[in-house]
């Protein structure tokens, strides 16, 4: 392999600081990780990868967009590939479109969409590698419904409660579920209750959702400390309600602060680490390079993203740097051709969108989509149980344990 001198210089826009940091450090993980893999087989035809980061603290647009451009202005990042920037509403598009640069990221965005397709061109190369928050809200009510409809559960009665969080990202996802649940046979009693976050008092809007006796307790809202606190002040005085929590239960910080009240709880991700062999050997691979306390489910997601990247590019000939258009729209073809079967799902990008293809909830072949994982946390270890869909659920549902049977 070629000298450092050589190497591909990677960027990542990833939050260290602020609310969101627990995420940052595990997507550093991840595309750290990625990275010395990939070089320790021979780099990107033969040139090594050499990743780096840009603090986007509290994801404003102005930390992000000036972040983005700092990698590409200071350090001619080839590629910019990270996790999640909520706040800047894909504004650090524009820098990365001018230098014609590939852009992975996991965003979760239903606008992501939009940006795409109103300019091909010039957006050819920014890729979302997991499916929008928009799915969240059908795919929940087909878990729901699939529970309810195979006897695995018998809910008291048909109704929801619906809490969100503030930013667009959860009241996106609260409003899906709402406007999906009668189709399958559900009725909303409370909300989507839009309350401000980050919180961590959540006992008046847990009152007021448990008056309407609902059978679902949802709550949109992604931070993992502060669901962690919601789901102690639930089980103050539980209702027979299933609880289920967005994406950030199933970080360990959740599991630390929750404690025996987590077990029971579900939470899904439209990305997310699977529990067959490849999977495993990752998430022991990952541990055992960072650490018990860190977070395999949420580090795979970069990691697939990066190997994925790399692949590409070797099929296209090379990395391009800023500038070089030409380079990385062959870069992007071979994204958008080349199907990638992850630890975490098949990676398929929709030829318009250009963000990942969910399963089930929009194509029915698993080795087209990226599926839409729902966990339960079943034990005092806080291990993640994976319950669906078929066929990667390799573990079954339990009733909570504060449920009626």
């Amino acid at each position: 392999m070629k000298r450092d001198e050589d190497a591909i210089p990677l960027g990542s826009l990833v939050p260290l600081t602020g609310p969101s940091a627990i995420d940052g450090m595990e997507f550093r993980n991840g595309v750290t990780l990625a990275c010395e893999d990939i070089n320790a087989k021979g780099g990107v035809l033969d040139r090594p990868l050499k990743p780096i980061f840009m603090d986007t603290g509290r994801q404003k647009a102005v930390e992000v967009v000036s972040a983005a451009a700092r990698l590409i202005d200071a350090h001619g990042v080839h590629a910019i590939i990270n996790g999640y920037n909520i706040g800047p509403q894909n504004s650090e598009y524009e820098p990365i479109a001018d230098a014609g640069i590939i852009y992975i990221h996991h965003n979760t965005l239903l606008q992501h969409h939009d940006t795409v397709q109103s300019n091909p061109a010039r957006y050819f190369g920014c890729f979302m590698a997991n499916p929008a928050e928009y799915w969240y809200g059908q795919g929940f009510m087909k878990f729901l419904s699939s529970l309810r409809n195979t006897g695995r559960w018998s809910p008291p009665n048909n109704r929801l409660a619906i809490i969100s969080g503030s930013t667009p990202y959860s009241i996106v996802i609260a409003n899906a579920m709402a406007g999906a649940a009668a189709p399958f046979g559900w009725s909303v009693a409370f909300g989507p209750e839009i309350v401000s976050t980050p919180r961590t008092e959540w006992r008046d809007i847990l009152a007021r959702a448990k008056a309407t006796d609902p059978a679902v307790v949802a709550n949109t809202h992604f931070y993992a400390n502060d669901l962690a606190h919601f789901q102690k002040q639930f089980m103050e005085d539980p209702s027979n309600s299933i609880v289920y929590l967005q994406y950030g239960a199933m970080h360990q910080s959740f599991i630390e602060i929750a404690g025996k009240d987590a077990i029971g709880v579900i939470v899904s991700a439209v990305t997310g680490l699977l529990r067959d062999e490849e999977g495993n050997r990752f998430a022991a691979r990952y541990t055992a390079r960072f650490g018990s306390g860190s977070t395999p489910q949420v580090g795979c997601q970069v990691y697939n993203a990066v190997r994925h990247y790399a692949i590409a590019a070797s099929i296209a000939g090379g990395t391009g740097g800023p500038g070089n258009f030409v380079q990385n729209r062959r870069v992007a073809d071979a994204l958008r051709e080349t199907a990638y079967r992850s630890v975490a799902g098949t990676v398929k990008y929709h030829p318009t969108w250009q963000a990942a293809i969910p399963y089930p909830d929009y194509v029915h072949d698993p080795s087209l989509g990226m599926p839409h994982l729902f966990y339960q946390i079943q034990n005092d270890a806080g291990e993640l149980a994976l319950i669906a869909p078929a066929p990667y659920d390799a573990d079954s549902f339990r009733l909570p344990p504060w449920c009626k049977r």
